[in-house]
């Protein structure tokens, strides 16, 4: 009876798709940034207050941190004002690198290094050949 219930559940789980990831609501579909890969600094901002990020897409900063902004993205309606960006500061090398949004209601533009004048989709492109 054991080795029939094993198989029967080991039947079920092989004809059942997999999860291949937790599905998250879509911030915006347009993002400014000062390239066409949004690779290049747009500007450094500074916190002015702390943000604890929701979820993996954000990132944490602290009052008084220094960003780097990548892209902004275009409010859609009933949607806050995000922008993408790296965290600065010896006091958080933990975080050099890691890329993730944030309201951009909570930082303010210490310098800008160019214009974000490139609409560029949220949407993964795929290269052609």
């Amino acid at each position: 009876m054991t080795r029939v219930c094993l198989v029967l559940l080991l039947c079920l789980a092989l004809m059942c798709p997999l999860v291949t990831g937790i599905f998250m609501d879509k911030l915006a579909s347009k993002k400014l940034c000062a390239d066409d890969d949004c690779v290049y600094t747009i500007s450094l901002a500074r916190a002015e207050e702390d943000y604890n990020a929701p979820d993996c897409r954000f990132i944490n900063i602290k009052k008084g941190q220094l960003i780097y902004v990548y892209s902004k993205l275009v409010k859609e309606k009933d949607s806050g004002e995000f922008w993408a960006g790296s965290v600065y500061g010896e006091q958080y090398e933990d975080h050099m690198g890691t890329v993730g949004y944030f309201p951009s209601s909570l930082v303010s533009e210490q310098h800008v290094y160019q214009e974000a004048n490139k609409t560029v989709p949220t949407t993964v492109r795929h290269l052609q050949k």
